[in-house]
């Protein structure tokens, strides 16, 4: 069970917090330069069992680097725009710009002094080859070990009454790309990932639902958890429901569903 956004709000901070105190909440993805990462990375330090990882922005965020060494890829202010084509292309034409900030947003993770445990990207933009080669590579030498491979069997989203389409069997697809570029790399990945149908409306009832048909392996359930519905995730994310999604990691029922099965409630990967 994995918090992503972790630093983007301090409504975001305290609900990952509580969902790992007092909940089922067991790993953390965290923005290196989000507006509250400083208020994270505390609250991180103070909590030794929750799993932190870092959650790669190169796309609406905030780049590490100076705008004017990447001005390829951000706008003046330094940040990433929300156009995935545009970016995808901006990815190919600025390579060398685009492997910068992701080695600074790795140093400026190793800096907090967290233990990495994990890597993922926002947006899961890591599905573009690019960017995902790149994490890999770099990763590897800030001694990556674990990369979110977005893959959520579709037969999962049938057996939970959920309408499969096209569109959920070309990501499964294309998740294998990345999931080879992990392979190659020595790492491992999560067999199965569950939150892509229903990002950022993760409630209660759905992970009691995705509970009964897990399979087998090691499965992944992330979550955009806030405790409040603050301005900047308004605007960012205007359809989601934080507060609901943070609801569901406190519920004992949700507990009480992934025990039943013997659902991972603290991630204990070495």
């Amino acid at each position: 069970m994995t918090a992503d956004d972790f630093g983007l709000s301090e409504g975001v901070n305290e609900a990952v917090e509580r969902a790992h105190r007092d909940g089922v909440l067991g790993a953390a993805s965290l923005m290196v330069a989000g507006p509250a990462s400083v208020d994270a990375v505390r609250r991180a330090r103070a909590m030794p069992g929750l799993r932190v990882g870092l959650h790669l922005v190169v796309i609406e965020g905030r780049a590490v680097l100076p705008a004017a060494r990447i001005s390829g890829l951000v706008d003046a202010r330094g940040w990433f725009s929300s156009d995935q084509v545009e970016l995808g292309v901006r990815y190919l034409l600025f390579r060398r710009q685009l492997a910068a900030e992701i080695r600074a947003q790795f140093a400026a993770y190793v800096e907090t002094g967290l233990r990495l445990d994990h890597a993922d990207a926002h947006k899961h933009m890591h599905l573009h080859p690019v960017v995902g080669r790149l994490m890999v590579e770099v990763g590897r030498e800030f001694g990556l070990g674990m990369v979110r491979v977005p893959w959520e069997p579709p037969e999962v989203l049938a057996a939970c009454g959920e309408r499969v389409g096209l569109g959920e069997r070309a990501l499964a697809w294309w998740s294998a790309v990345l999931r080879r570029q992990v392979m190659r790399a020595g790492m491992r990945a999560p067999d199965a990932v569950f939150g892509l149908k229903w990002s950022g409306r993760m409630n209660a009832a759905r992970v009691k639902a995705v509970a009964q048909h897990l399979p087998a392996g090691l499965s992944e359930l992330y979550f955009h958890p806030a405790v409040r519905r603050e301005p900047l995730l308004r605007a960012l994310m205007p359809d989601y429901r934080q507060e609901e999604e943070f609801a569901a990691l406190l519920d004992p029922e949700v507990r009480g569903a992934l025990e039943a099965v013997g659902g991972i409630v603290r991630d204990e990967r070495p």
